[in-house]
């Protein structure tokens, strides 16, 4: 009888594909600047709310107003940053989320079973965490959704900032898993942070999204089309009651990110690549500014572990981020036909999900949207961000740096090329052309070892030549 059909065991955190890992790395450099940007306007915001002879500027900047009022849109400058800035973040997370659903980990319903669930893992258990913190603290259960965002560009800010070399496995776990949780981030924001809804507005801004999936589909191209419409579309989000930002996102999934024959790039990769810099470089570091800046002080920080609210979410940050992750991967790994990578240990998918515990942008978005008209609680909720953030940037470099010399070995075996052929040799193994090359090489070294086996077997060693023409040089006489 023919042997059963098995399905091939899958690697957990296994070698990525070369044009997986080519997109990874671009996308990685350029999050990796954004978070040092961000990580740099965080502090300068510090700074500014809590210099005394510096404070009252920083109120006065955030809470001067501008914009049309006839169009609702007489807004602080800090509400500027959160609605109108961030829909741009958004915008970007909108097509890496759709080219992840069409050309990425989550087109294979198995592959993307992985992040999918360690991205749920990772926002149930700290959600889970703060409801259990206040209902035993009595304290309120509005911010249960704060601790459950992950900040991708802040995550990579803190790898760069200590050197540390992830292998690309890794890498891209942790930006797949980035883009699942700004997914249901969103989805959080609308379902749960949504005010009295005005339908005509909401409306006119479902017909602004049908006109702009039209104009999409009728190959129509030109920023000046384009950006005046989803101005218009993001104004009538706003007006609608649904948060502003949800826009970006229904705007970021409606673009083509499959290419097609003579393509070079998709349109959502072409637009993604221009508009990426904007939101890692501009967008969101302003909205940290001008969100990020709460008072600090002894008592301050004190209240940070002593109120029910803010211990709620720096615990649900720093242990419940961890242990959701991290159990969500070892539960599929176990419950699936996936293995984990023989180059990798647990304690590496540990010291990820540790990572993963720095919520900063959406984290502090949620914050004020949960304690909206309670000014004080919204800053303390605030405080306990940057301090559960930073607890876990903190764990996280720990336990990385105990693995740093693992993970150099890695990237150096996932570079090297020793054909110089321009790809590296882990991705040619398989290639008759590449095995001829590295024949060739290995010939070239074999024909001069032998060459120099020769002249030393007959007494004609270039270097004892030359050691023995200077010792005859120096007997000669002057």
């Amino acid at each position: 009888m023919p042997a059963p059909r098995t399905t091939p065991a899958r690697k957990v955190f296994g070698r990525l594909s070369l044009p997986e890992r080519t997109f990874v790395a671009d996308a990685l450099r350029t999050e990796t600047v954004g978070g040092v940007l961000l990580l740099i306007a965080a502090v300068t915001a510090l700074v500014w709310a809590n210099v005394p002879a510096l404070r009252d500027s920083y109120e006065s900047v955030s809470h001067f107003h501008l914009g049309p009022e006839a169009l609702g849109l007489d807004l602080s400058i800090a509400h500027w940053a959160a609605d109108g800035l961030l829909a741009i973040f958004f915008f970007v997370a909108g097509i890496e989320l759709k080219r992840e659903l069409v050309a990425g980990d989550l087109k294979d319903p198995k592959a993307a079973a992985l992040p999918v669930i360690a991205a749920l893992c990772g926002m149930v258990v700290p959600a889970l965490v703060y409801v259990l913190t206040n209902v035993t603290g009595g304290g309120s259960l509005q911010g249960w959704a704060v601790p459950t965002a992950t900040d991708i560009a802040f995550a990579l800010a803190v790898l760069a900032v200590i050197g540390t070399s992830l292998p690309s496995a890794l890498r891209a776990f942790l930006l797949t898993l980035a883009v699942v949780d700004d997914l249901f981030a969103i989805l959080i924001i609308a379902v749960f942070f949504t005010a009295d809804l005005d339908f005509l507005a909401l409306g006119g801004a479902a017909v602004g999204l049908a006109v702009f999936w039209l104009l999409l589909r009728k190959g129509v191209r030109g920023w000046y089309v384009y950006v005046p419409l989803a101005l218009v579309i993001w104004t009538l989000m706003y007006n609608s009651g649904v948060h502003a930002t949800i826009a970006g996102v229904a705007m970021g999934l409606m673009l083509r990110c499959t290419r097609r024959e003579g393509e070079e790039h998709s349109p959502g990769e072409h637009i993604e690549h221009l508009v990426r810099p904007l939101s890692a470089g501009l967008a969101v570091p302003l909205f940290a500014l001008f969100s990020a800046g709460v008072s600090i002080s002894g008592g301050a920080l004190g209240d940070v572990f002593t109120k029910p609210e803010t211990l709620g979410v720096v615990l649900g940050l720093v242990l419940g981020k961890a242990l959701g992750i991290f159990g969500g991967t070892w539960l599929t790994a176990r419950y699936t036909r996936a293995s984990l990578s023989e180059d990798l240990q647990w304690a590496d998918v540990f010291a990820v999900a540790t990572l993963a515990g720095i919520g900063f942008t959406v984290s502090l978005l949620i914050g004020e949207l949960a304690f909206d008209g309670d000014a004080a609680l919204t800053d303390e909720v605030k405080a306990a961000v940057l301090a559960g953030s930073l607890i876990a940037a903190t764990l996280a470099t720990v336990l990385l740096k105990i693995r740093n010399a693992k993970y150099r070995r890695l990237v150096e075996a996932e570079e090297r090329d020793e054909d110089l052929s321009g790809v590296p040799d882990i991705y040619e193994e398989d290639d008759p052309a590449y095995h001829l090359r590295m024949a060739e090489i290995y010939e070239r070294k074999a024909a001069e070892h032998r060459r120099i086996a020769e002249r030393k077997a007959t007494g004609r060693d270039p270097l004892a030549e030359v050691a023995g023409g200077a010792s005859d040089e120096d007997d000669r006489p002057a």
